[in-house]
């Protein structure tokens, strides 16, 4: 299983996923271009020493990456109308989140629409933190394919 975040801008969300990452046993992909350097040091702060347990891997371009896999892909945006629970996930899924700022652009969203699923939020909430959404979704996935 894959954690592939879109063009992340904030470096203590990654280093918090790099955490979850590592504690779940899951690989990390990254999508340039990224909003910090990989050196800064609140991003090893929030990943502490987790960063030596977890495969990352740095793309350029997600459409391609996601063209050339054979695994299973999944988005996850606040805009979506299916529910993350619906997803009957295995444990080759590559689940894909967008950037904090801007989330997943346009062309992925008319492209794929029909694999883009939310996390239930009362009406009115703008979004969850990018961190607490890959950890709630990766959590689900891994109790699904029974850890």
């Amino acid at each position: 299983m894959k954690i592939v975040l879109f063009q992340p801008q904030i470096p203590q969300n990654a280093g918090n996923i790099v955490r979850t990452c590592s504690v779940t046993g899951t690989d990390l992909v990254l999508v340039k271009p990224l909003g910090f350097s990989t050196s800064s040091r609140h991003l090893k702060r929030a990943g502490l020493d987790y960063w030596e347990g977890v495969n990352v891997l740095i793309i350029d371009d997600l459409i391609a990456y996601l063209e050339n896999i054979a695994a299973p892909f999944y988005f996850f945006s606040s805009k979506a109308t299916k529910s993350y629970s619906t997803v009957d996930y295995t444990s080759e899924d590559h689940l894909v989140f967008g950037s904090e700022t801007s989330g997943l652009p346009a062309v992925i969203h008319e492209r794929w629409k029909d694999r883009f699923y939310r996390i239930p939020m009362k009406p009115g909430a703008r979004c969850l933190n990018l961190a607490t959404s890959a950890g709630i979704v990766l959590y689900e996935a891994k109790r699904q394919v029974g850890w």
